[in-house]
C-alpha cells in the first residue's frame, strides 16, 4: 500500500479541490487585482467576485478574511503572502509513521503555497491540435508558449495552461516527460521520468524558496523542488533528473518557424479561462513581490526573464534585457562548462538558448552579419532554435545545453546564491 511522506490538511469538503485561497483571490479580468503596491484593496464584498464563483467558495474567503482582522485592508502586493500563512500550515508535515525520511534541504523552507497536494492538477497527455484549429483559439500572438521537437514534430505547450496546471505529463509523444512550469519564479525545466521508472509528477502543493516543489506518484512520494532539478526529501534523495532542452518563445514567434506545430487545446475538461492569466500583474519585471519573503538581489530587474546555465551553487546567467542591448539577433560565447558553448538570442521571438559550439567535431564560432547568426566557418545561417537553414551545414542542428533555462531573475540568486551575471566586458 503507498504510504505518503507528507501528510497536509486537506481543503474544507465544501471547496473544490483544485481551488485554493490563493485562486480566489487571484481572480481573472476583476480590475482590483492588479497586485499594485501602492493600491489598496477595499473590504471586499459580493460585487468584487464575478458571478460564476460559489457563494460557498466566497463564504470561505471572508470566513478567512476576518480570522486575520475584522474590517482589514490589504495591499495587494503582499495580500498572497498574507492569506496563504492565514489559511494554512506554513511548514510540511511528513507522516510520523515514516521513520526513514530524509531531507537534504531545510524542512523549514518547505512552505504549504495554499491548495494542497493535486489542489493544482497536473495534465496527462492532453490534447494537441493545429494552430489554426479553434481548440488553439485562446493563444494571442504575444502568449508565451514552450517548444519541443519531438520525434521530428514540432509542439507547443503555452504558459497560459501552466499557469494553471504547472506540471505536463507526456508518454505518447516519445519517451516519458514531465515540461514543468512555475509561475511563481518564471522557471521552464523538462524532465526526462527515466528516474522515477516512468511515474508521473503531480504539485505537491508545497513551495521552496517560491518555486515549484513537484512529487512523484510512487509508492515513496519524494519531494522534487524543480529548480533544484533533483529530489530533496524522501526515499529518492538525492537523485538528481535528467533534463530535456526545451526553448520558451512567443506564439507567433513559434508559429513562424514551425508552422505544421500542434499545441495543447484549451479543452483539457478543466474549465479554466486559459486566456487569463491569474497573478495580476505578477510578472511585471519591476514588481518585488513574492508570495513567500525571498532575497531580492537589486543586480537586475526581479521578474526579468534570464537564460541561466547552472553549476554547481552558481552559473552563468544571461539576463533577456542584456541580451536585447546587443541587437534584436545576438550571439554570445562562453565556456562555463568546460567546453565552447554559444548563446543565441532572437529579441523578435523573445528568446534565448545555449548550444555546444561544435558540430561534426569541429568547433564553430558565430557572427550576426546583417541582422542574422552566421558562422565563421562555413557561412551558413541559424535560427534561435539551433536550426542551420541556409548554406552548407542546412538542415543540421546545434546540440542544445539541456541543463540552461528560462526563470526570472529572483529566483536565479535564491537558489544558485554563486550565480554571475555574463557581460559584455
Amino acid at each position: 500500500m503507498s504510504r505518503p511522506i507528507l501528510r497536509s490538511k486537506e481543503p474544507p469538503s465544501e471547496v473544490r479541490p483544485e481551488l485554493s485561497i490563493i485562486g480566489v483571490l487571484i481572480l481573472p479580468r476583476n480590475p482590483l487585482m492588479g497586485f499594485d503596491p501602492n493600491s489598496n484593496l477595499p473590504s471586499l464584498g459580493t460585487d468584487s467576485f464575478p458571478s460564476g464563483l460559489a457563494k460557498r467558495e466566497y463564504s470561505l474567503f471572508r470566513r478567512c478574511e476576518m480570522k486575520r482582522r475584522r474590517d482589514f485592508r490589504l495591499l495587494l502586493a503582499p495580500a498572497l503572502l498574507f492569506l496563504a500563512q492565514a489559511c494554512s500550515d506554513d511548514s510540511v508535515t511528513f507522516d510520523p509513521g515514516s521513520s526513514d525520511i530524509v531531507c537534504s534541504i531545510s524542512q523549514s523552507e518547505l512552505l504549504n503555497g495554499g491548495p494542497g497536494k493535486d489542489g493544482i492538477p497536473a495534465l496527462t497527455n492532453p490534447t494537441f491540435v493545429g494552430a489554426g484549429e479553434g481548440g488553439a483559439a485562446y493563444l494571442r500572438d504575444e502568449d508565451r508558449v514552450v517548444g519541443i521537437i519531438i520525434d521530428s514534430e514540432p509542439l507547443a505547450l503555452p504558459l497560459n495552461i501552466f499557469w494553471w496546471h504547472e506540471i505536463v505529463n507526456l508518454d505518447e509523444q516519445g519517451p516519458a516527460m514531465s515540461i514543468t512550469h512555475c509561475p511563481l519564479t518564471g522557471s521552464t525545466l523538462a524532465f526526462d521520468r527515466s528516474k522515477v521508472g516512468g511515474a508521473e509528477f503531480g504539485v505537491s502543493g508545497l513551495l521552496y524558496r517560491n518555486n515549484l516543489v513537484m512529487y512523484d506518484r510512487t509508492n515513496g512520494e519524494s519531494l522534487w523542488p524543480q529548480m533544484l532539478r533533483g529530489a530533496r526529501c524522501g526515499p529518492s534523495d538525492g537523485t538528481n533528473l535528467d533534463m530535456i532542452p526545451v526553448i520558451e518563445m512567443t506564439w507567433v514567434g513559434w508559429r513562424t518557424l514551425h508552422p505544421d506545430t500542434r499545441v495543447i487545446s484549451g479543452g483539457t475538461g478543466f474549465g479554466r479561462d486559459y486566456t487569463a492569466y491569474p497573478y495580476g500583474n505578477y510578472d511585471n519585471p519591476d514588481n518585488s513581490s513574492l508570495l513567500f519573503p525571498g532575497k531580492i538581489d537589486a543586480r537586475r530587474p526581479p521578474k526579468e526573464r534570464v537564460l541561466g546555465i547552472p553549476l554547481g551553487s552558481g552559473g552563468l546567467a544571461f539576463p533577456f534585457g542584456v541580451l536585447d542591448e546587443l541587437g534584436t539577433v545576438a550571439v554570445v560565447s562562453t565556456g562555463i562548462l568546460g567546453e565552447p558553448l554559444v548563446i543565441l538570442w532572437d529579441g523578435n521571438r523573445q528568446a534565448a538558448m545555449a548550444y555546444r559550439a561544435s558540430l561534426n567535431g569541429e568547433n564553430l564560432t558565430f557572427s550576426v552579419i546583417q541582422g542574422q547568426v552566421v558562422d565563421d566557418q562555413t557561412g551558413s545561417i541559424w535560427q534561435v532554435e539551433g536550426l542551420a537553414v541556409d548554406g552548407p551545414m542546412a538542415g543540421q542542428r546545434l546540440e542544445a545545453v539541456s541543463e540552461a533555462f528560462v526563470a526570472f531573475w529572483f529566483a536565479w540568486p535564491n537558489l544558485y546564491p554563486e550565480i554571475e551575471i555574463w557581460n559584455a566586458q
